[in-house]
């Protein structure tokens, strides 16, 4: 039972963090609620189907087919949230001045509800394939009972869901004008953490091995593996053995969002000069 409660609460916390800051970011948009259970769905049914078809996938391209299936999905969630991003630098000066007009403007365009909800959807089919699979391995070494999977699974469940709750409910605390730039900088360290992800995958499977060196090792410091290691690695990407390729992805993410941003963001309209 302790087993799948750690297994289940490891894999939901990390998804409801995620899932938390789209509450937030979409929390005057109408019917945002559609977009995210849309995309928490396609996540279960895809982790569903993941699962199913573990074995083959972890067969292909020489056994890192796993692997690269990871890259692939961190690399598309990457994407949808730089998307979301610069969509939303083009409506930041009507987000600092009204909330419903742009959440009005993000439901009519659609095109930033859908990045979020791919983003979410990326999120569950991760984290749920692993939960999957991981309860497989533990049902399958048979040191525990149907019921007390079940009961864990249930616990665990519920302990994420309250994280992602608080998640919500702790950036809805942050004053409006305020609650756009928190978001930003949450969405571009969120999106550059999963770049570095995905390279460690690619690394793992031999298809990126420039740059392999380790930058430092803050393990006795802060380990990866502790709950605080985990938000944060959920959060920014934190790692405590983080490659030289991983930092230059990282930062080059982080970089590459800006300028994007500065790029899209509407001109300030000029003064007015009354006549003579």
């Amino acid at each position: 039972m302790l087993a799948a409660l750690i297994i289940v609460f490891r894999e939901v916390f990390e998804a409801g963090l995620i899932v938390g800051i789209v509450l937030a970011v979409t929390s005057v948009v109408p019917h945002r609620l559609r977009w995210i259970g849309g995309g928490l769905l396609a996540g279960l049914a895809g982790a569903c189907t993941v699962a199913a078809f573990a074995g083959a996938l972890s067969q292909l391209f020489e056994g890192m087919g796993q692997e690269l299936f990871n890259a692939a999905i961190l690399s598309t969630a990457v994407v949808m949230l730089i998307w979301h991003n610069v969509w939303m630098a083009r409506h930041g000066r009507e987000m600092a001045n009204d909330l419903r007009a742009v959440g009005q403007a993000i439901a009519e365009g659609s095109k930033s509800l859908l990045a979020l909800a791919v983003v979410v959807a990326v999120a569950v089919l991760r984290e749920g394939s692993e939960v999957v699979l991981f309860l497989y391995g533990v049902a399958a070494s048979g040191d525990n009972s149907g019921l007390a999977l079940l009961g864990g699974g249930v616990l665990g469940l519920g302990l994420g869901v309250a994280v992602c709750l608080a998640t919500y409910l702790g950036l809805m605390r942050i004053p409006p004008r305020a609650l756009f730039a928190t978001t930003t900088v949450l969405i571009t360290l969120l999106a550059a953490g999963m770049a570095a992800q995905a390279v460690a995958f690619l690394a793992r499977a031999s298809w990126l091995t420039s740059l392999d060196q380790v930058v430092w090792d803050s393990s006795s410091v802060l380990s990866e593996d502790s709950p605080l290691g985990r938000t944060l690695h959920t959060l920014i990407g934190y790692t405590d053995q983080p490659t030289a390729m991983q930092l230059a992805v990282y930062l080059g993410v982080i970089v590459l969002t800006f300028i994007l941003m500065r790029l899209t963001a509407p001109l300030p309209s000029a003064p007015v000069v009354a006549a003579e």
